[in-house]
């Protein structure tokens, strides 16, 4: 299979000379639909990157495990026996079979239904059937042990992998966006839990689900105009602005009308909301610091897919490609560990009509996403390329919001670093020739 190169594009439109033309604001349509711009993403982005696997929560005790995927390869994310977080890839060594076929649980160990070899949940291989009579003794078992993501490490509760052993450590690749990280997870004692989780599949690229979380306040007042008028949320709060915190993560934020607010984004659906964060104020604040009082986060992405919602909806999710042209999107709800029970239940609900499969904006973005995928899908309008030029020379380095940030409420600010970086990656470029920074 040929291989396709990052910046490269059809030379019969000799409008659009790359993949990702940032001195233009364009951007090709291939890279939504072609299935070689697809393999070498998976080579490139998913394997190189930080992934999120799991929250804590979801794997409190000895032997709790939870399988996920990053790109397309299966793994277990498991707390041995020792209490230590591990993450192995899913097949097992003899043929390849899933030695783990559930989503979660708790185990001492797990059998490969195929040909019955038995892994500890540290990894290691503990049981071959016929080891006396059909390897003679003499399979070297520290070997065949289940294969380790190269690096695993937790901020926050959040557990992140890494299949590049030679990729920066999480908290460098995080950057300044583990403080945005913070204002979510981290503004109370003991952090939060994800109490309620969904899947589904999106037959759409997972591109336009992380750039649209990323940075797309620009459709709100449009796609979900209905759910506007209910008054589900402030129409205010799209006054924000786009910051692009380095390496590709995006953040949507705004500024603070008051100390609740920075706590919570004002919610006609949800009357505790507003009580709540008045009682949590001097806490959050003496945790995240003044920059809380500057501006507050509605809406991101970590690169390339893990992203959340606070406003309308408290939503941690990842993105994970099934293919150009579908997505499988796996959702959590959370909550501070520490808030009331009525707190995280008023949430849940409101998770749960919101931005739940069913929900009324998940839907309206769904749609979106889909036949954004679909025209891609054209000979001719495949050549098209997209604009991605708002806001191009209103940007600049803003230190109370650790990034490049817009000047305007409305801008593809983030959406020109998200791609830009994603270039850099698909480029194969090393680490050490990697722009690790906010500024392209």
């Amino acid at each position: 299979m040929a291989r396709v190169t990052a910046g490269q594009i059809s030379g019969r439109n000799p409008d659009a000379s790359r993949l990702v033309d940032l001195k233009n604001g364009l951007l090709s349509r291939r890279i939504f639909i072609e299935r070689e711009i697809y393999e070498q993403e998976l080579e490139q982005v998913f394997a190189r990157t930080w992934l999120f696997l799991a929250h804590e929560s979801m794997i409190p005790s000895p032997g709790d495990f939870f399988t996920t995927t990053m790109g397309e390869d299966p793994v277990i994310v498991i707390r041995d026996s020792s209490g230590k977080v591990n993450a192995f890839i899913n097949s097992c060594r003899h043929r390849g079979m899933k030695v783990c076929r559930a989503d979660q649980g708790n185990a001492a160990s797990f059998t490969c239904a195929y040909h019955g070899w038995t892994y500890g949940n540290d990894g290691k291989l503990i049981g071959v059937p016929n080891f006396q009579d059909a390897y003679f003794e003499q399979l070297d078992m520290e070997q065949w042990g289940l294969v380790p993501v190269a690096q695993v490490d937790s901020y926050k509760g959040l557990v992140f992998g890494n299949f590049d052993a030679g990729a920066p450590s999480l908290l460098d690749y995080l950057g300044p966006m583990a403080w945005y990280l913070d204002s979510l997870v981290d503004r109370r004692e003991g952090g939060v839990e994800f109490i309620e989780g969904h899947k589904w599949l999106i037959p759409a690229n997972w591109k336009f689900c992380a750039d649209n979380f990323g940075g797309d306040s620009y459709h709100v007042g449009i796609s979900h105009a209905s759910a506007a008028i209910s008054g589900y949320f402030d129409v205010g709060i799209l006054d924000g602005t786009m910051v692009s915190p380095g390496n590709g993560h995006c953040v949507i934020a705004t500024k603070p009308s008051d100390a609740a607010m920075s706590v919570e984004i004002p919610d006609g659906a949800n009357p505790l909301l507003r009580p709540y964060a008045e009682s949590v104020v001097v806490e959050a604040e003496t945790r995240l610091g003044s920059r809380m009082r500057k501006i507050t986060p509605i809406v991101g992405t970590v690169f390339p897919n893990f992203s959340y919602l606070r406003t309308v909806a408290h939503t941690f999710r990842v993105w994970h490609p099934r293919g150009p042209d579908k997505t499988e999107a796996w959702t959590w709800c959370f909550v501070d560990k520490a808030a009331p029970a009525d707190v995280k239940q008023a949430i849940r609900k409101q998770f749960l009509w919101t931005f739940s499969p069913a929900g009324s904006f998940e839907q309206d973005d769904m749609e979106n996403w889909q036949f954004c995928t679909i025209t891609g899908r054209g000979v001719m309008t495949r050549q098209i390329p997209q604009s991605i030029g708002m806001g191009m020379g209103h940007d600049k380095y803003n230190e109370d919001y650790l990034g490049m940030a817009s000047e305007a409420p409305n801008s593809e600010n983030n959406q020109r670093h998200f791609y830009g970086f994603w270039d850099q990656l698909m480029s194969g470029r090393s680490w050490k020739e990697m722009t690790l920074s906010p500024t392209l």
